[in-house]
């Protein structure tokens, strides 16, 4: 046991040699509040404003989820952060023959106007920010969300919130993608551009490198693949004529936290500190808030077992400890029932005051950036930040983040990241507690069941909703929606119209499978 800890103890999680002691700081990291804010975008950071504390959730159907989110918000959630099923995700209705055993399962399940009207039922959107991860129907969420919240009275212009649309690493790492990646595109930057002209309180793109750390990458590449695809999206933009200061400000990141304290705590301000400096140096903005790189965290669910699931809830308080620390501007901590089953309301209540418990009771957030200038905590920033420029170097090598994942490279990096970790776990080098050290039988732990005849009732509720419609309305909205498709128009306004006519999330998204085609892709090697 003692020659496996000091083995595992010389590296960080990602592999980066570490010396027994530190004994000066490489450089002075600045102020918070200034470039290359290494230190957090914000003067005043968590003792001006807390972090927003946003519980990921949707399961079942709309009422279901609705009901959780009401009862998160009565515990203390300050932001709604929505999960769709698969089908949802993938341009499918609820009753479609590919949605057969996947309704409401891994997320809500929303399909036309009604689902959404009933998802936020007696919640105010016009006072409630809310995050939706969705990123292949991500137009299409939106408009439903708009539609919702204008029905309630309340302006686009004014909402608040962030939509993921975040499609590039849906190709590398998540798979829940739709149209070839050039189509994809073209919807991204199409939501980018129309939210910059009518929603401008409104985060347009998330980009995320917590799917790429869930399947494998390491520090570094979490952040140097995801700072690669960030670049990609702003190149798209200029490329359709949009300024960095239109579409920059509307950028935010999602990131995951992982087990290593310190390795996290540096990785994220070495994010800060390497978007601000590549903004500068590549689109030379006039905005200060276009290098200002804001993030959502949330504790890594590749790290929650099975076994002894009730340590999970011990890890994840770490994790979050990580997030606040590196300055996240919100944080989901993750249910440790989650490598079972979808979270009870015990222990989404317990995620929950972990949140609260750090915010009011730990003293974290009473100092600016109180790691700032630990020096280790300095050395691993500038070293996740040099190590992280390589990976940006060798994606432009390969001509940019599209080319670069339509060859495989950063599947490639990712698989071989993960199964280094792999076999540091099944050897030993690194111990999980539980699960290769520390083993011990535990009772089982009560789970969230899926009530099985659900699926039958949303059915039933959209065909009812299809059979009130004008369906001449609808045609005529899918049919302006095709044609648009077909040449270069924003289609965000035409997707709005056909939501507005009670098109249907699977009508919308086979419309333009008619004219984009989907993706297959190609076999990594």
């Amino acid at each position: 046991m003692g020659r496996t800890r000091e083995a595992a103890g010389r590296t960080t999680l990602s592999g980066i040699p570490l010396e027994p002691v530190y004994r000066d700081r490489p450089s002075s990291p600045g102020l918070p509040g200034t470039p290359p804010f290494t230190r957090g975008v914000h003067p005043t950071m968590h003792r001006g404003r807390l972090w927003t504390m946003r519980q990921y959730a949707g399961f079942g159907d709309a009422r279901e989820s609705n009901r959780r989110y009401r009862y998160l918000l009565a515990t203390g959630n300050t932001g709604l952060s929505v999960a769709f099923d698969l089908p949802t995700q993938m341009g499918f209705d609820s009753d479609a023959d590919r949605a057969q055993g996947e309704v409401g399962r891994a997320g809500v399940a929303v399909s036309s106007r009604a689902d959404m009207a009933t998802l936020f039922h007696g919640i105010p959107l016009a006072k409630v920010s809310t995050s939706m991860t969705i990123n292949a129907t991500a137009a299409i969420l939106l408009s439903l969300y708009v539609l919702t919240a204008e029905g309630q009275g309340a302006p686009r212009g004014d909402l608040r919130g962030t939509v993921q649309n975040d499609i590039l690493k849906e190709y590398i790492a998540r798979g829940t993608y739709i149209y070839p990646p050039s189509a994809s595109m073209r919807l991204t930057v199409d939501l980018l551009a129309f939210c910059a002209e009518s929603m401008p309180h409104w985060n347009a793109l998330s980009v995320s490198g917590y799917h790429l750390r869930e399947a494998g990458a390491t520090a570094v590449q979490e952040v140097g693949f995801t700072l690669s695809n960030a670049l990609a999206y702003l190149e798209a933009a200029a490329q359709r004529g949009l300024s960095v200061d239109a579409v920059a400000p509307q950028l935010s990141f999602f990131f995951a936290a992982q087990s290593d304290l310190l390795e996290e705590i540096a990785k994220f301000r070495a994010a800060r500190r390497l978007w601000a400096e590549l903004l500068e140096e590549r689109f030379h903005p006039k905005d200060p808030r276009s290098s200002m790189l804001r993030f959502h965290a949330q504790t890594a669910g590749v790290t929650l077992t099975a076994q002894q699931a009730e340590v999970n809830a011990v890890r994840v308080a770490y994790q979050a400890l990580a997030a606040v620390l590196g300055g996240a501007q919100s944080l989901h901590a993750n249910a440790l029932d989650e490598a079972l089953g979808l979270p009870t309301e015990a222990t989404a209540r317990i995620a929950l005051r972990t949140q609260q418990v750090l915010a009011h009771e730990s003293g974290v957030a009473n100092t600016v950036d109180p790691a700032g200038g630990a020096y280790a905590v300095e050395w691993l920033t500038e070293e996740i930040t040099e190590r992280a420029r390589r990976v940006i170097a060798e994606v432009d090598r390969r001509g940019g983040a599209v080319s670069a994942l339509e060859k495989g490279y950063p599947q490639r990096e990712i698989a071989e990241s993960a199964y280094r970790l792999q076999r540091e776990v099944e050897g030993g080098a690194r111990l999980v507690v539980g699960v290769n050290a520390f083993r011990s039988e535990e009772p089982p732990v009560e789970t969230t069941r899926i009530d099985p005849g659900l699926e039958k009732r949303q059915v039933s509720r959209l065909r009812a909703f299809r059979a009130k419609r004008n369906a001449a309305k609808v045609r005529n909205a899918l049919t302006s929606l095709r044609k648009a498709a077909e040449g270069e128009a924003n289609l965000l306004p035409l997707i709005h119209e056909a939501v507005k006519a009670s098109g249907t999330l699977g009508e919308i998204s086979d419309a333009l499978r008619e004219v984009f085609g989907e993706h297959r892709p190609r076999e990594v090697v």
